[in-house]
């Protein structure tokens, strides 16, 4: 069965910088496209960053030059490096899975930004 895990969030004070997780089983990783997602209170859940079979990222503009994804096929885990975090980054963070026929989430892990 498909199984993706988040972990690495938590508590930071504002322009500090977490690292998430998402360790992914029950999947052929390498043949995924893997994204980050956010869903603060009262709001959509909206795209962060995405990554490729091949590595090529995308950001959403809003944390464009602070964020970076990654993706470590050996371990089967994709990373999101949160850097100069913002009170708007608060939420709960959510990874994505998708073969491109199915698409799995994680559970999710929040993030709290304090200013």
């Amino acid at each position: 069965q498909v199984r993706l895990v988040e972990s690495g969030g938590g508590l930071v004070q504002a322009g500090g910088s977490l690292r998430l997780s998402c360790a992914a089983s029950g999947i052929i990783f390498s043949m995924n496209y893997m994204g980050w997602y956010r869903q603060a209170p009262g709001k959509q859940r909206e795209l962060v960053a995405t990554i490729t079979t091949g590595g090529s990222t995308n950001y959403a503009d809003s944390v464009k030059g602070r964020f970076t994804i990654s993706r470590d096929n050996a371990k089967n885990t994709v990373y999101l490096q949160m850097n100069s975090l913002k009170p708007e980054d608060t939420a709960v963070y959510y990874c994505k899975a998708d073969d491109r026929r199915d698409g799995y989430w994680g559970q999710g892990t929040q993030v709290t930004v304090s200013s």
